[in-house]
């Protein structure tokens, strides 16, 4: 199957009316969109050691969450970091799909896996975006038990929690950056709201808001998500060799 047979149907799966404004996500990058694809690389980021990876092991399809490129790239020479990666790409005849705010938005992507790592039940989308997810726990915890259950399901580093004073029953979750969607999940019915990245602010205003506010980190919240790229080039093409690679460089201390 072609890159252009497997992009039109991933695009079908995720259309290009869920992405926002102003995002730049989609076909990012190929040299030949009648080229066969023969092996697949999902990631969260298409990171400089991604694509070394990505020719050294003899991949043609890169699927990422992050876009390849959020700005127009004004020159292609290698002294900038992202057409020195789109060079080397196009080089090696190596394509490059990235689907992100429709991913977040679309069902079964970013939310929705989030939700279904944590154990929700009853879940919806909330927000006037229809971007969060929100559900409901089996049983209720402490916001310290549930924090730390979630670190140990997100295999993050860290992670902050805000007290909101509140039982932890029905929870709201956005990948990412979650702190414009505040207000919605507590119109939404929320005692606790999961993203990725929140706010200093806002977190230390949880208790006054009445909500439990916790930061999962934006790649621990959003890596869930690489499962379900990889499953959705598994239902176009059964046979595909498909790996899924960790493109974490950050170190905390």
């Amino acid at each position: 199957m072609t890159v252009k047979e497997y992009y039109e149907k991933l695009e079908k799966r995720m259309p290009l009316s869920l992405r926002e404004p102003w995002d730049n996500d989609g076909l990012m990058c190929c040299a030949d969109e009648s080229a066969e694809v023969r092996r697949a690389l999902v990631t969260l980021d298409v990171t400089e050691e991604i694509v070394d990876f990505a020719i050294e092991n003899g991949y043609d399809l890169i699927v990422s969450h992050h876009p390849l490129m959020f700005r127009p790239v004004s020159s292609m020479t290698e002294d900038h970091h992202i057409s020195r990666k789109l060079i080397k790409l196009l080089a090696s005849g190596i394509s490059v799909f990235s689907f992100h705010t429709r991913a977040d938005k679309v069902e079964g992507g970013v939310n929705d896996c989030l939700a279904d790592l944590i154990g929700l039940s009853d879940v919806t989308p909330f927000g006037e975006s229809g971007i969060g997810r929100i559900g409901t726990l089996e049983e209720e915890m402490s916001i310290e038990d549930f924090s730390y259950r979630l670190k140990d399901q997100l295999n993050a580093h860290g992670l902050l929690y805000a007290d909101g004073y509140s039982p932890v029953h029905r929870v709201a979750v956005v990948g990412g950056s979650g702190k414009d969607e505040i207000a919605a999940a507590m119109a939404a019915g929320a005692d606790t709201l999961v993203s990725g990245r929140i706010g200093y602010h806002e977190m230390q205003e949880a208790s006054e808001m009445g909500i439990n506010l916790i930061e999962g980190g934006h790649y621990f919240t959003e890596y869930p998500v690489t499962s379900f790229f990889a499953g959705e080039l598994s239902k176009i093409s059964p046979d595909l060799p498909i790996a899924i690679t960790d493109s974490y460089k950050l170190k905390l201390i």
